[in-house]
């Protein structure tokens, strides 16, 4: 046993989880670091339990962006660029070997907030709207008129015809990424 796996049964080490080094073989963080108070003490800890550590992520500077914050939802992009640290970050704390691009399918059935860019009828379901932290942060004065605006344009066709192109694609890279590392 090491004296820092020694000194964390102590106490002493300030670990965030209650494993010793390299118990497990592999670690994954799927859409939580732009959570994390302090990013690089948490991917620490990824990197001290595992041997293998993945991260799912969204890269804030990367273009182009979901249709959603550019036409109705700006709020959305400025909660998402103040929370999200940009990918070469979070790829250095992690000490990431690979960075591998996540383009997401037309037909993605995770539900996340990016999965509808190509079915905006999802956008005018309350629940689906719920179950995006980005949407759940924002006040229904700002939620409510978007959402109206997003359904008379649907309603009239000017979504379509401003977004034909993306109707005939399969997948679209918005800049989720996944982060590979062997601590």
């Amino acid at each position: 046993m090491s004296a820092r796996s020694t000194a964390c049964m102590r106490g002493q080490c300030g670990a965030i989880m209650p494993f010793a080094e390299g118990s497990f073989d592999a670690a994954m963080a799927i859409m939580t670091v732009h959570h994390w108070p302090d990013l690089r003490r948490g991917l620490s800890e990824l990197r001290r339990v595992a041997r293998r550590q993945v991260v799912f992520t969204w890269d804030p500077v990367h273009r182009p962006q979901l249709w959603l914050l550019e036409e109705y939802l700006p709020e959305i992009r400025e909660l998402e660029h103040a929370r999200f640290t940009p990918l070469p970050e979070v790829a250095d704390a992690l000490d990431a070997h690979t960075v591998l691009p996540f383009p997401i399918p037309h037909d993605f059935t995770d539900g996340f907030q990016i999965a509808y860019w190509r079915r905006p009828e999802f956008y005018l379901d309350p629940v689906v709207r719920q179950a995006s932290s980005t949407f759940a942060q924002l006040p229904p004065s700002v939620v409510e008129p978007a959402i109206a605006r997003l359904r008379a344009d649907l309603d009239s066709g000017a979504w379509h015809r401003r977004h034909a192109d993306l109707l005939g694609r399969q997948s679209v890279d918005y800049g989720y990424r996944l982060l590979i590392a062997d601590g």
